[in-house]
């Protein structure tokens, strides 16, 4: 059987460190550890809108280049999901509207269709978008025999989505910070259970604490 003296300086022990303090200290590490998880997530957003602005300007290889950086920093860092991934909506766009002016030459290798279509089209939109490349697939179905140039470009936007897997721990001040908060909430556990539990000893086989 138990020591009672030995179950009471049990007590004593773990009731040294109030249970407040260690609640303030999970409260100050919990706000540490949100504002590293909040740091990593701005990083990765800044580095989805670098690809996004390189897209714009249409050079490839410096597209390429901040794939590769969001890449890095997406796979080493801990809340940096993109979701749904990031599109590259202008190369698909220019990518497809070449396609679109390619089919318009097999129909009329002189390209006056596609051109002339480009006059109807061009005033109504600032850029290139889906919009404009629909407007323009439109008025070329116009004067296609067949009337469904549409089936003809196929380009899926599928291919240029890009997605990057955050892992769910990552080593750098986030990480740590999580998981200091997790062992900051495992010792006030473990010292609410261990404290009812000699206590209910205490209760159970002695007549008074």
């Amino acid at each position: 059987m138990v020591d009672k003296k030995q179950v009471k300086r049990s007590i004593k022990q773990l009731q040294r460190v109030k249970t407040w303090q260690l609640i303030i200290l999970l409260i100050l590490a919990v706000a540490v550890s949100t504002t590293f998880l909040r740091l990593n997530n701005i990083g990765m957003v800044q580095r989805r809108t670098a690809v996004i602005d390189a897209d714009n300007v249409g050079d490839n290889q410096i597209t390429q280049n901040r794939l590769y950086d969001l890449q890095r920093y997406v796979t080493a860092h801990m809340n940096t999901d993109l979701g749904k991934g990031v599109f590259l909506e202008s190369t698909y766009n220019n990518d497809r509207n070449k396609l679109v002016a390619e089919a318009a030459n097999d129909i009329n290798p002189n390209g006056n269709i596609y051109e002339k279509v480009q006059k109807i089209c061009a005033p109504q939109f600032s850029h290139y978008s889906f919009a404009y490349t629909q407007c323009t697939l439109n008025e070329l179905d116009k004067y296609q025999p067949s009337g469904n140039l549409t089936s003809s470009v196929k380009l899926l936007p599928d291919a240029y989505i890009h997605n990057f897997a955050s892992p769910l721990w990552s080593p750098d001040f986030a990480g740590w910070s999580v998981l200091v908060c997790i062992a900051i909430l495992t010792m006030i556990i473990t010292r609410l259970i261990s404290v009812a539990t000699l206590k209910l000893l205490l209760k159970r086989h002695y007549k008074s604490i």
